[in-house]
This record gives structure tokens, sequence and C-alpha cells, in this order.
């Protein structure tokens, strides 16, 4: 069904090309059944991939037509998913003055935003709790939904996940949503909505997985990437380890990271103590380790320590140094290094880091987290105790929704997110943050 709207609808087509025109020209609403929704590409690689995983599903759930922002590298990066279109948006000529020429200009605090139409009155809010335009009285050409944690993302933006407001933005033909979140737990949460992914998911831990392989296919020259690598260094091991190393403080000692990561592997008895490096009873090579990191230093040091036991070895497929946002050969290092971890048997990530969420979820396997201040504090120990272990096993495989709201909008008041349903945890890596669980595997 999607697929067909994407069809019908999507660039190309004379439905997109007078939607187009009427989004140009301001003109009302008209019942063709083709609406929109324009995810705007935002923050890094592993940011990207959740939110338009989010996104998508947004836009089965209200029948809208996805088209993705995807900057200068998105056709470097991914196939085409949908069978006969496109889902990348046309840009506008340098000279038009259409919304989708700004996309990247709009924040929370934009008049067009569904934040400050609430808090400016342009969509009043009765004492019954009834939604509607008022100033003017009818829905506006598009509305941008800035659904991003951190600045401009308050009370007022967090009100999308409410039901009437939903039923509210069902009547806008093109909405642009800017996230760098995966918001799929928070829809789950959102009325509208429950019945129909409770019933579309049963497995409530694979979400991720199968929108992603769904939706995020390799092109030909990250994928040959992906598996030269792993034939030459990887296929021989009965058990392969992939460690995903990320730093966000870079006043965080590297030793203190070493330290961690080698106790968490200890603890978690991932690799051999021995002195020898031994195989199976065939002479398959037993363990191979896979590191991950911008830095060659972790590297380094985790071959000297275990590169004599493990006879499939230590690896590093690149270290970039730094992360570099719109970088298409970065970006494409990146991914083959994301699909690289989704090869692997176990995963030790870093918290926080949606670089490791993305392997994971591909990989469909619960990893152990390493905690990390939040990236936004001042001190790399914040939040932090060092008689805490180094590494806890995530409750499931599926991304954790940082920026939640906790506003239950019919009782006009906050709740405790993860006594609202048994499908929905806290995330043991960032402690405001909610994901997706089997309700029959939680301790509800």
């Amino acid at each position: 069904m999607q697929e067909a709207l994407q069809k019908r609808c999507g660039p190309g087509t004379a439905a997109y090309k007078e939607a187009v025109r009427r989004l140009d020209s301001g003109e009302g609403v008209v019942d063709d059944g083709c609406r929109y929704l324009v995810y705007i590409s935002y923050r890094g690689l592993g940011n990207r991939m959740l939110a338009i995983t989010s996104s998508f599903l947004y836009a089965v759930l209200t029948e809208r037509v996805l088209l993705v922002d995807g900057g200068s590298d998105a056709a470097d990066l991914f196939c085409e998913p949908f069978p006969g279109t496109t889902w990348l948006l046309p840009r506008p000529g340098w000279f038009s003055f259409s919304p989708l020429r700004r996309l990247q200009g709009y924040l929370g605090g934009s008049k067009q935003s569904l934040g400050d139409m609430l808090r400016s009155g342009a969509v009043a809010v009765s004492a019954d709790g009834n939604v509607s335009w008022s100033a003017p009285p009818r829905p506006p050409p598009y509305l941008y939904l800035h659904l991003s944690g951190g600045s401009g993302y308050g009370f007022h933006e967090k009100l999308f996940f409410c039901g009437a407001h939903q039923r509210l933005l069902g009547e806008v033909p093109w909405l642009f949503m800017w996230t760098d979140n995966y918001i799929v737990p928070g829809l789950f949460l959102t009325p509208p909505f429950t019945g129909e992914l409770e019933a579309m998911f049963p497995e409530k831990d694979a979400v991720f997985h199968h929108l992603g392989r769904y939706l995020f296919h390799p092109t030909n020259p990250v994928w040959h990437a992906v598996t030269s690598y792993y034939r030459s260094t990887l296929a021989g091991s009965a058990q392969r380890v992939g460690v995903q190393i990320r730093v966000f403080h870079k006043e965080q000692p590297p030793q203190a990271v070493l330290e961690q990561v080698l106790s968490c592997v200890r603890g978690e008895r991932l690799l051999p103590e021995t002195t020898t490096a031994g195989g199976n009873a065939s002479g398959t090579p037993s363990h191979a380790v896979l590191v991950t990191s911008l830095s060659s230093w972790y590297y380094e040091r985790i071959r000297d320590e275990y590169g004599g036991r493990v006879a499939g070895g230590v690896h590093q497929p690149s270290h970039e140094g730094r992360q570099r946002w719109r970088d298409a050969a970065h970006d494409m290092r990146a991914l083959s290094e994301m699909y690289l971890l989704s090869m692997c048997d176990v995963l030790v990530t870093s918290g926080y880091s949606t670089f490791g969420y993305v392997a994971q979820g591909l990989a469909w396997r619960r990893p152990c987290v390493m905690p990390r201040a939040p990236m936004w504090s001042d001190d790399w120990r914040e939040g932090l105790d060092p008689r805490d272990m180094p590494c806890r096993r995530a409750a499931s495989v599926e991304p954790c929704f940082h920026s939640p709201s906790a506003y239950d909008c019919a009782a006009g008041r906050d709740v405790d997110l993860d006594k609202v349903t048994p499908y929905i945890r806290r995330c043991v890596d960032v402690k405001c943050g909610i994901k997706l669980v089997n309700a029959s595997s939680s301790q509800w």
C-alpha cells in the first residue's frame, strides 16, 4: 500500500507537480489522496537513519508519501527502497520561494511550527481537549514539526504525541519533520496509532530490525566494502566480537575508556583469557574482534591485549580521527562499519551512540552497553559511578528514544513512562529515554 502511494503521488507524477504548485502558492487542501511528509536531514549518519526509520513509520500510519531531504550524500549511501519512484526530495531552483527551499532554516520557534502555533493561539485547545485551527480557521498548506531533542523542543512541541493534535495534523497537506531521534516508542504511546502498531509488530523489539532492513539497502560501493572486508578478516571465525567505541567528551581520559572496554569484555567473558590463540577441532579460528572507533589508539591497545589470544585477530577498518557531517566518503565508511558490526555475534557498544543503535538493530542482537555521560553535560563523569559495572546488557535490541514526552494528554499530567505499558522500558544508557521491549520478557 505504501509503495503504491509513493509511486502514485511521488516525484515525477502529475499529482506531485500539482501538490508542489499548491504548496508554493499557499492554496488550500485538495482531496486527491496525496499528502506528504518531508524528513529534513539532520546530524550524523546514525541519527539520520534512526530518524528516517521513524519518519517512514509515521508516514505509513498517516498515509503520507515519505520524501527525504537527503543532503548531498544520500544517493551515495542507499539504493531507492520504493520501486518505480524516488524517495529523495527534488530541490527547487535557487531563485524559488517555495517552502521546500528553506527546509534547513526552520527552528523550534518558527511561526510555521506546531509548537509556535499552539503558543500563539493559531491552534486552539478547548476545555474538553479538542484542538482546532483558529487563526485562520483552516489548515495551513504546510506545518513544521520540531522533534529534535535540545533547544526549541519543549512542552508544546511534544504535544505532537497527543491524539487530538494528530487528528488536526491529518488535515495538513505537507508536514516537514526535523528530528535526530528514534521517535518510534513515542508513536506506540500515541493513542491513534497504538492499536495498529501493536498488531503490526507482535515482537516489539524487532521494529527497527524489520523497518531498517526494508528501507536501507547500501549502494554497490558500500556493499562491496562490507563484503570484501568481512571475507578477508572475519568470515573464518566462529565467534565475532564487535566493539564500538564512541567518546563524546574529549576530556575523558583514553585510558579510562580502554579500561572500561577491557573490563566489560572480561566481565562478560566475551574473549578467551588464556595466552594461547586456539581454534576448534577443524582448525577454524574461534574468535575475531572488530573494533570501530574514530581513533586508532583503542584498537592498538586491544590488539596488544588480545592479539595473541584470538586466532582470528583484532581488526579496525578505519580511523577517521573525527566525525565529518555530510562528507560522502566518510559516511560511506561509517555505513560499511555499521553493517560489519551487525555481522558480529556479540556486541559491545557505547551509551548514547546512534551508530551503535543502528548496528545492534540491524543485527537484532542485544549489546553490552558501556555507560557514557550525557553528550550535553560539561563533565564526562556526570552520572557515572566508578563502582558501577563497566557495561550492562540492553533490555532489547531496539534503539533508545532519547527525548520522549512524559505528558499524558488525556489525564493532563506527566506520568512514569515505564509504567504505562509492559513493552516500554527505560534505557540502560539514557536515564530519561525509553525503548521498546518484548512484554513477555520484561519485569513489568
